[in-house]
């Protein structure tokens, strides 16, 4: 964990403006801010939650690599170490403590129900190595989802096992490759088009299947260039590689030309699904020639995001490609589920298996309870107020910030730098100030065609007055930007959170990744040496 060694606190109050100004306290708290330690620092040698025998003694079959010394672990009871990860919890902003405008990300509203469903026994306590026989509830669970799935987007199969976007990515292409080998063209369509747009794992997948990217530029409306487009395709293209909504919040409006220009050219269609939150129940990607689009489960249809736990990346393809999807594939004969392993006999020929299992059954549940739930019309109704939050915000903000293209947004406004001109300062000094007012900051820097982009995507989670009140926050630290006299303020930004502003530069290139004890040699521990 690189560390920041400031560690000042302090928080906003009605006769306290800045951190530095309160007094200091004997504990360095600042009522509920609670300065926390490492839980290295914390842990005593002998102390531990846990009263456990002694193992017996064994004969050694270690061959010369056992231990030499302890592991490592800090000794704590086991309030100390609840204590220590709630405080810890509570300096985190979360979607559930306020508005998440995180561009890119969807950081929407994750509905109680859908954790519930989740827990429930017989979904929850599932182990993926039980008998198909005590598991057909799941099943048909899954297959439930893959229909709806299908209904969703028009498309008539769904692979079902990829974790995530950039693994349903890797699937969908692999699904391409295959059929390209089939038509004995694999060898010859060696080149995938990628929008300059495109996310970075767009390139960088097709790179990895041996493909070579080729950028298409974007136009002046922020769309692709479907004049370059065109002139790029020919018999050695594989495939586009699309996102739509593309990363600019932008609908492609010329996507079923694209579509019918690659298709004539030999060539398929891959569709970033990322941002299928904006048109989910709105529009179906097979209707607009789609080939093979991946959903991030989490992001469209709710599950935690962010924590570093699985997602989900459910691939839908279209009846060109469906014969190759990967196993496992789930088949119901007569009454009962069973699931078909790699090498049993199918209804087309698989790529082979992409992961380990049958897919996350976690994101499963909750993203068929979201679905349910909502129904057709409330995830009509999702779609429209997370385009309606984001235009509304836009239409808030231009007139004081920039936006990087004209006319309406998707899902998410994009803004550039350009109102920061000549002020001192940057993006990210005015997303430092953005933690000071009490909101996370918006993706900064990306897209990369949009010089110093501020992405901000509110998703249909919030209320009108939050909405309101974020917009305030914005215009309020763009007109102290404007005025000159703020600058030092904006560099000094964040004062009010538990940790100052980290030199990133130099945490960068010489990152403190191991904690070390207190009695090292003087000059052995650089996060100490550098504290002191």
């Amino acid at each position: 964990m690189v560390q920041s060694l400031d560690r000042s606190q302090g928080r906003a109050g009605t006769a306290v403006t800045d951190a530095t100004a309160a007094p200091k306290t004997f504990t360095g708290n600042r009522a509920l801010q609670i300065e926390e330690p490492l839980i290295f620092e914390m842990g005593q040698a002998g102390r531990c939650g846990v009263d456990l025998p002694e193992p017996p003694k064994v004969k050694d079959r270690l061959n010369g690599l056992r231990r030499g010394g302890e592991i490592g672990l800090p000794g704590l009871s086991e309030p100390q170490v609840v204590q220590h990860y709630t405080r810890l919890s509570q300096k985190n902003y979360a979607i559930d403590m306020g508005v998440y405008p995180l561009g890119s990300c969807t950081m929407k509203h994750n509905p109680r129900i859908n954790e519930k469903v989740a827990r429930l026994a017989g979904i929850g306590d599932l182990h993926p190595l039980q008998p198909i026989s005590t598991v057909q509830g799941a099943l048909e669970l899954i297959d439930t989802l893959a229909h709806w799935l299908k209904t969703l987007t028009g498309m008539p199969a769904v692979a079902m096992s990829p974790a995530a976007g950039a693994h349903g990515e890797m699937c969908g292409m692999m699904a391409i490759a295959a059929a390209l080998d089939a038509r004995g063209e694999r060898a010859q369509r060696k080149i995938v088009l990628a929008p300059e747009s495109a996310h970075g794992t767009n390139p960088a997948t097709a790179a990895a299947l041996g493909f070579t990217v080729k950028a298409i530029p974007a136009n002046e409306r922020g769309r692709v260039d479907l004049a370059a487009l065109k002139a790029a395709l020919g018999p050695e293209v594989a495939a586009i590689m699309l996102t739509n909504p593309n990363t600019c919040g932008l609908f492609e409006s010329e996507i079923v030309e694209i579509a019918k220009a690659v298709h004539e050219a030999g060539a398929y269609f891959y569709c970033d699904g990322a941002n299928f939150n904006a048109i989910a129940g709105r529009v179906r990607p097979g209707d607009l020639g789609v080939d093979c689009m991946h959903i991030n489960l989490h992001k469209t249809f709710s599950t935690p995001h962010g924590g570093g736990g699985p997602g989900a990346g459910p691939v839908v393809l279209s009846a060109a490609l469906a014969p190759f999807a990967p196993y496992p594939w789930i088949v119901k004969n007569g009454d009962a589920w069973t699931v078909a392993e790699e090498g049993t006999a199918v209804a087309g020929t698989p790529f082979g298996r992409l992961k380990a299992f049958h897919g996350q059954m976690g994101m499963f549940s909750r993203a068929l309870a979201y679905i349910m739930s909502h129904g057709a019309d409330g995830l009509k109704q999702a779609s429209e107020d997370a385009v309606l939050s984001a235009n509304y915000v836009m239409a808030a903000l231009k007139d004081v910030m920039t936006p990087a293209f004209d006319g309406p947004c998707m899902h998410e406004a994009l803004f550039d730098d350009s109102f920061l001109k000549d002020t001192g300062v940057s993006t990210l000094d005015f997303a430092k100030a953005m933690i000071d007012e009490g909101y996370h900051p918006m993706t900064m820097y990306f897209p990369l065609v949009v010089h110093g982009a501020m992405l901000i995507e509110p998703t249909e989670s919030q209320a009108k007055e939050d909405l309101d009140q974020f917009i305030g926050a914005l215009r309020s630290l763009t007109e102290r930007a404007r005025s000159g006299t703020a600058v030092e303020d904006f560099k000094a930004a964040p004062r009010f959170s538990p940790r100052r502003r980290l030199d990133e530069t130099l945490a960068a290139r010489k990152p403190i990744l191991r904690w070390r004890p207190s009695n090292n040699p003087p000059g052995t521990d650089p996060l100490r040496q550098a504290a002191e």
